[in-house]
């Protein structure tokens, strides 16, 4: 059953190379190749919860030669959550891209993007990591810049820059590992390193890379525009999946490599720029003039909260730090589907009525009433409000900082959920603004509202949209239990 790990990488990767060949047939080819992706991913799933952690070299190579790959409770969880993610976007996008010159440049990209993050959440040894996440930034730039506007490409000439610096990092600090020890296997350096001054050079460089790659602040500042200027579909993957695997990839370094003090002291540093994140992404989303924008900038808020879960982990007690990780991957999955929801409706309503400005959306629960409720879940979820899986994993966030006395972070928390809760209301309140109303009554009260579209029907990208943010809110929250148990298992 191990031969199942090459398949979330292989079968998209395939497709990709198809579609480039026939990009007449690439909508099909990037559809099908996402059903039978998320059937893999499923597959390895129930295959990790019978069998406990699965591992392969390819081709038979020993450990310092070969491809390792390695499927553990967490990431195949997150295969999932990433094969379930693209095949909704997916089904939104063919609708969503009605050029076929954009079409055509869109497929082969996007299968080539859920090729990097696969082989990032499945590859055990540094270099592969490097290659994917190389894979992951020129396949994510690309396709910011997809409609080839103006302002995408000054976004992904921006995107593409830094990215490239964070590699660059990245790849500085592989070396230096490799020269010190010789192998780049996770699992061997794990038994191997000593917290010397070459790993903490490393250690330091990775971390800068990959903290701009999942915008940590302050060095979020390229997000917020790029997010914003990426077509509906793409900045439902950016900001859902992309700046997650670049944070589980950090995860997975601080964790595996360094002793105990060494993580208490790093995790304590990005706890504090989390909490930092919270407040300015809070803020800035608040007021934020375009939805995407607030949609942006509450990424920056909620990557704020994974990283405040940090210091908590490597704080905690013996036996109390697998339940910790839980939370901390549950609020993962909870925001990323949720984000993904939220941008897909944002999308539809700015292809609906031709812009996204928040004060001139009076009236837009009437009109677009699918559209309307699965921001409202979205944000519902974005809060923490039950029933989302979010509302267990913050009420696990707030309980550890109770008990380990970090009182700053707590109060970052409660203000933190205030301004969601704010800029959310402040989108519905708008959007309600003459919902009652009759429609001609409605034009007279509004200049703005005229502007919305006179057909009351809405299209399968809304009802994708909000079949995402369900699986945010009552899915997830519904199962959560389940979910917690499964990724408390260590392995």
């Amino acid at each position: 059953m191990t031969n199942l790990l090459v398949w979330p990488v292989v079968v998209p990767l395939i497709a990709a190379l198809l579609a480039s060949v026939w990009p007449r047939r690439g909508a099909a080819l990037a559809v099908l190749a996402m059903i039978v992706n998320l059937v893999a991913a499923v597959i390895l799933l129930l295959t990790v919860n019978a069998q406990g952690v699965q591992s392969q070299l390819l081709a038979g190579w020993p450990v310092s030669l070969a491809i390792a790959l390695r499927a553990d409770y967490v990431s195949s969880v997150l295969l999932v959550l990433t094969a379930t993610i693209f095949l909704l976007t997916s089904l939104y996008a063919l609708s969503y891209y009605t050029s076929r010159d954009v079409a055509s440049r869109f497929w082969p990209l996007w299968l080539m993007l859920l090729v990097a993050l696969n082989a990032l959440f499945l590859s055990r040894d540094l270099f592969n990591l490097y290659v994917a996440l190389e894979l992951l930034t020129i396949s994510a730039v690309a396709l910011v810049a997809v409609n080839a506007s103006n302002e995408s490409l000054q976004a992904a000439l921006r995107y593409l820059t830094l990215s490239l610096v964070g590699s660059l990092l990245f790849l500085a600090g592989v070396v230096l590992i490799y020269t010190r020890y010789g192998t780049l296997d996770l699992q061997v350096l794990s038994e191997l390193v000593t917290l010397d001054l070459t790993l903490w050079i490393a250690l330091a460089t990775m971390s800068a890379g990959l903290a701009l790659k999942c915008a940590l602040f302050p060095l979020h500042f390229w997000l917020p525009s790029t997010h914003a200027s990426a077509t509906a579909p793409v900045s439902a993957i950016l900001s859902a999946l992309v700046v997650k695997a670049a944070f589980y990839l950090l995860l997975r370094l601080w964790f595996d490599l360094a002793d105990s003090s060494a993580k208490e002291g790093a995790t304590g540093f990005f706890g504090l720029l989390g909490a930092f994140g919270v407040l300015w992404g809070s803020y800035n989303a608040l007021c934020a003039s375009r939805l995407k924008l607030l949609a942006a900038y509450s990424t920056v808020a909620q990557l704020g909260y994974l990283f405040m879960f940090l210091p908590l982990i490597a704080g905690a007690p013996d036996g109390q730090a697998s339940p910790i990780s839980a939370a901390m991957m549950l609020f993962l999955l909870s925001h990323a589907v949720a984000k993904a929801g939220l941008f897909l409706a944002v999308g539809y309503v700015q292809q609906r009525i031709g812009h996204d400005n928040i004060d001139d959306l009076d009236g837009l629960a009437r009109r677009l009433p699918i559209s309307t409720f699965a921001i409202a879940l979205a944000g519902l979820a974005l809060i923490g409000l039950p029933p989302s899986g979010s509302f267990l994993a913050k009420w696990a966030l707030i309980g550890a900082l109770i008990s380990q006395a970090h009182w700053f972070y707590l109060g970052v928390v409660f203000t933190g959920t205030l301004l969601a809760a704010a800029y959310t209301f402040r989108i519905l309140g708008i959007a309600l603004t003459n919902a009652g109303e009759p429609e001609s009554d409605a034009h007279q009260l509004s200049g703005n509202s005229a502007a919305l579209p006179s057909e009351r029907g809405e299209s399968s990208g809304a009802w994708i949209a909000l079949s995402l943010v369900l699986l945010a809110t009552v899915g997830l929250g519904s199962n959560s239990a389940e979910l917690w148990s499964f990724m408390s298992r260590q392995g």
